[in-house]
């Protein structure tokens, strides 16, 4: 199935917050093993309101500009939760915003320097806004931390607190981007894409192989904080062994990968997704959006 362009919106001319939405309507639509799609949903989660919820952050990326990262990174929580019955996308929002930021204008090459100039311009007003931003979203999987947790004061960087959360068990991978630069998201999930883009039949293709090839990488950090690290591993173990089958018989074993990862129990890459949608809006931005459509 290729993912169909009238389920996207249509904005007049391309905008860092239509680029965000597009991307996680993009990454939502594609039948990616264990999460939120058209026709498998969550008890708490839909594949409309993913949907609805990428449109509802649109406005609040697009002033991202002029708007502080925190304010920016807490009033698109907000404007999520209006239209969702959960934390539908604080992954997403977290990992794109300095994106968003480093967005100069459609004729402008996006590159990971930017969005580590916009972490590096934060400050303790930033801090204290994201960490409002997560205790808002009532992310109940984060658990709790020796140092730096979530209900306690923030520190004056926020680059400190990503950092220690990306390198302490459970490691957080979107942590890392902030804490380390978002140049691995331009060597891994991007330069997937771009790559498999090129060989597949169709983007929904694209998007699975690439969540496959993340997911093999890297223990994701959902699956890791819900389950433990045994289980991510075995996880990531299974995403690889697809990866070497022959194309043509993926798919079949595509399926009964996200079945596993339904049955009996919820084991959710979610992480994997919002780096897949991270790498979806670089690859749009970069891409020259009109192109596509």
């Amino acid at each position: 199935m290729a993912v169909s362009r009238e389920l996207l919106p249509r904005p007049s001319c391309l905008t860092p917050g239509w680029c965000a939405a597009i991307a996680s309507i993009l990454e939502a639509t594609a039948r990616k093993p264990g999460n939120v799609s058209p026709r498998k949903s969550f008890e708490d989660l839909s594949y409309d309101e993913l949907c609805n919820a990428a449109i509802a952050i649109a406005p609040i990326l697009d002033k991202a500009a002029t708007t502080p990262l925190g304010k920016t990174i807490r009033d698109a929580v907000t404007q999520s939760q209006s239209t969702t019955r959960s934390n539908a996308n604080l992954g997403i929002i977290i990992a794109i915003v300095p994106l968003v930021i480093g967005s100069k204008s459609p004729n402008v090459f996006l590159s990971a320097d930017g969005a580590d100039t916009a972490i590096n311009k934060s400050d303790s007003q930033d801090a204290l806004d994201i960490y409002a931003a997560i205790k808002q979203a009532n992310t109940k999987s984060l658990g709790t931390r020796n140092k730096y947790d979530i209900q306690n004061a923030p520190p004056q960087a926020i680059r400190e607190a990503m950092r220690y959360a990306a390198t302490t068990e459970p490691k957080d991978s979107i942590a890392a981007l902030w804490g380390f630069g978002y140049q691995s998201l331009w060597d891994n999930a991007v330069s997937d894409l771009k790559n498999y883009e090129t060989r597949a039949e169709s983007w929904e293709q694209a998007i699975v192989n690439t969540a496959l090839a993340q997911l093999a990488r890297t223990p994701d950090s959902l699956i890791t904080r819900r389950h433990g690290i045994q289980e991510s591993l075995r996880v990531s173990s299974e995403a690889a062994a697809l990866l070497a089958l022959p194309e043509q018989d993926r798919f079949s074993a595509v399926e009964a990968f996200d079945w596993r990862l339904r049955h009996p129990c919820r084991i959710n890459p979610g992480t994997t997704a919002d780096l897949v949608a991270a790498a979806l809006y670089v690859h749009l931005w970069n891409s020259c959006f009109h192109e596509l459509f």
